[in-house]
């Protein structure tokens, strides 16, 4: 199957081709033709899938083929971080490069003179992170009564955030006629009930994880006692001579900075990759471990979306992802190119849930392991999530390692 199965007008085909880009993946072939058939749609895929373009294409395609000139929003794109919106918004521009078709993008963070002078003229296509469109509208700087889609996208994050009153508040104020489309990496009963207030009679397109991809990866956990004894671990790590290069994942910016901060000055060629840095930095950092001049990056999952380096021996999921989706898409680093990599989380009391919603997304257990002379101290705690979680993981090989610190 051909993206020319879809019979998107030539402007559109044009951009596809451009961007390098044959065939459609699942998520697309399942999207695509129920969201030009108008369809509610409430659908589930990993990141990595195409998702975004999966609606982005067709909301093109439909607005091509709409002529009636109106103020707009025509489309509305809800996205819960700016990192997201500036993924979409990057899209837009991408496939919509050769139609007339505007769009325009407000994020918590940039300043509302410029907004609002986006909004002073006939839009398109609006991509928003919640609070700040619904302070806007709240303003009356914008209105909905032309839109004619609306996107909720991420919804599982949107509701993890807290950001389902605001979200409430923005469907309110449309005409409640508009095409709705949902996308979420996972479906579980939250997300449904969410989707049967907003959407009606949606087709639900369900994609499971790929995790096929893994079989390279080793993967195991280390239950910590508290933030001394994670890093202990981790140090203990970075000095395996086996370790090529290495991605740290961490909860929060301020983290990966303070991380960075303490590793670089245990003579770890260390560097920080987080939202907070200019487009100029990321780059500069991204190029510099690319080149193996930086040994262990710390980053944040959203900055880190789009890193591909092929010679990443290990992953640390330093602080454990909120989402089961993430910890998927982080331990993908490594194991590339046919080669064996090691992805090692650290989970500390209270990561014990996100543990479990990741083996059941996965189907995986992961191999608890310990260190000796650096067993968690809580050990009756340990042995009753090993019981909670039914069983110790899939065995794996083990073999030797040997230690020797990388030096400035």
């Amino acid at each position: 199957m051909s993206f020319e199965t879809f019979n998107f007008t030539p402007a559109i085909n044009k951009a596809i081709s451009e961007a390098g880009y044959n065939n459609p993946t699942e998520i697309q072939k399942k999207s695509i033709p129920e969201i030009l058939l108008n369809k509610h749609i409430l659908a589930s895929a990993q990141t990595g899938t195409g998702k975004t373009a999966a609606f982005v294409l067709p909301i093109l395609e439909l607005l091509l083929k709409d002529k009636n000139k109106v103020r707009g929003p025509r489309v509305l794109i809800v996205s819960p971080t700016r990192e997201l919106a500036n993924q979409i918004t990057d899209s837009v521009k991408k496939y919509a490069r050769y139609t007339n078709i505007n769009s325009a993008t407000v994020v918590g963070g940039m300043s509302y003179k410029l907004q609002n002078k986006l909004l002073s003229k006939p839009l398109d296509i609006l991509i928003a992170t919640p609070g700040r469109l619904l302070d806007l509208f709240q303003q009356g700087k914008i209105k909905f009564k032309d839109t004619k889609i609306m996107v909720l996208d991420e919804a599982d994050k949107m509701l993890d955030m807290g950001f389902v009153p605001d979200i409430r508040k923005i469907f309110n104020a449309t005409n409640k006629q508009q095409q709705m489309l949902m996308f979420s990496a996972t479906l579980d009963k939250s997300v449904s009930k969410i989707a049967n207030e907003f959407l009606k009679d949606p087709l639900t397109i369900s994609i499971k994880p790929d995790t096929k991809g893994h079989v390279n990866i080793q993967q195991s956990l280390y239950y910590v006692d508290n933030q001394f004894h994670k890093q202990q671990l981790l140090k203990h790590f970075l000095a395996d001579t086996d370790l090529n290069q290495a991605i740290i994942f961490t909860a929060t910016k301020r983290q990966a900075d303070k991380l960075t901060d303490d590793l670089y000055h245990s003579d770890f060629k260390t560097a920080a990759l987080h939202g907070d840095m200019s487009q100029g930095s990321r780059t500069k950092t991204i190029n510099r471990f690319k080149r193996n001049e930086i040994k262990v990056l710390v980053a944040t999952d959203l900055a880190s979306r789009g890193i591909d380096v092929k010679d990443i021996t290990h992953v640390f999921n330093y602080d454990m992802p909120r989402f089961a989706e993430d910890y998927i898409h982080r331990i993908g680093r490594t194991g590339r190119a046919n080669k064996k990599g090691l992805a090692l989380s650290f989970v500390s009391p209270t990561d014990r849930e996100h543990l479990r919603k990741i083996e059941r997304f996965t189907g995986f257990k992961i191999e608890t392991k310990v260190i000796p002379g650096m067993e968690p101290t809580n050990k009756a705690s340990e042995h009753s999530e090993k019981k909670k979680r039914s069983g110790n993981g899939a065995p794996f090989n083990k073999s030797k390692r040997g230690f020797d610190k990388s030096r400035k």
